[in-house]
């Protein structure tokens, strides 16, 4: 049997900066097990260079990362900070779908472009079937019509996926349908102007065994980063700051032990 596990730090931390990088009416949330990694396994750096964030049944919530006309087991959740955006405005990412399941117990995957007040836009499904086409996934909602996959098609690359979100089910296969998509382009054009925040949830469907996880990279509106836990090098300057904060603090204290002494 597995237990939930607390969000890693990377993923902790950044749900309390998510909000500078947006609107300041919210913060980036995680519930169940999210994180960052580099290449790692089958899953090779994010497409646009460097680390990339993902969610895993590794460690998930039972209850967390379902659709709600589907349903689920246990699964994880990641949700931005809300982002303003105009009409016309383009939402663009990339997503690696990695599943050590197979099609007879077909975990899922899903994004969904979630406006302030109104239904929420899918901006893909992903699941397996023994053959054919990963997204949408069978049995899951369609794609919302103005979304462009890139490659438009993708079959799973099959065989027991090395990826360490995985956990215990890295590097294994329980049947015809594990494997990995590749790195896949999702762009969106926003219809209307207004304030969104967008979903990614990963579930085990029928049982909570043989883990799956999705890779998430690049997520922008006309460019922008809209948020996510900060890069290596802005850790490094972050912890300076705070260092320099300290010092400042230490030194104040200091002298106001001089003055009274004196």
């Amino acid at each position: 049997m597995k237990f939930p596990r607390f969000p890693l730090l990377s993923a902790s931390i950044g749900i309390a900066l998510g909000a500078a990088s947006a609107t300041g009416a919210s913060a980036d949330t995680c519930v169940g097990n999210c994180g960052t990694l580099g290449a790692n396994g089958v899953v090779t750096t994010s497409p646009l260079g460097g680390s990339y964030q993902y969610i895993s049944t590794n460690g998930g919530v039972f209850g967390e990362g379902q659709l709600a006309s589907v349903g689920g087991t246990n699964g994880s959740q990641f949700t931005t900070s809300q982002f303003s955006a105009n009409a016309g405005s383009v939402l663009n990412f990339y997503f690696n779908y990695v599943t050590s399941d197979g099609a007879g117990f077909a975990d899922y995957t899903f994004a969904q472009l979630q406006p302030l007040a109104g239904s929420a836009i899918t901006l893909f499904t992903a699941r397996t079937t023994t053959v054919g086409n990963t997204s949408p996934g069978f049995g899951l909602p369609n794609n919302d019509p103005g979304v462009t996959l890139t490659p438009a098609s993708t079959a799973i690359i099959s065989g027991p996926p090395a990826w360490s979100a995985l956990g215990g089910s890295s590097g294994t296969c329980y049947d015809t349908g594990c494997g990995y998509t590749g790195w896949i382009q999702s762009t969106y054009t926003i219809q209307d102007a207004g304030l969104y925040s967008l979903t990614f949830g990963v579930t085990n469907w029928d049982d909570q065994l043989y883990d799956s996880g999705l890779a998430f990279a690049g997520v922008t509106v006309d460019g922008t980063p809209v948020s996510g836990v900060p890069e290596p090098s802005t850790w490094a300057m972050m912890i300076l700051g705070f260092a320099g904060v300290g010092l400042v603090t230490y030194r104040r204290r200091n002298q106001r032990s001089t003055l009274t002494v004196a």
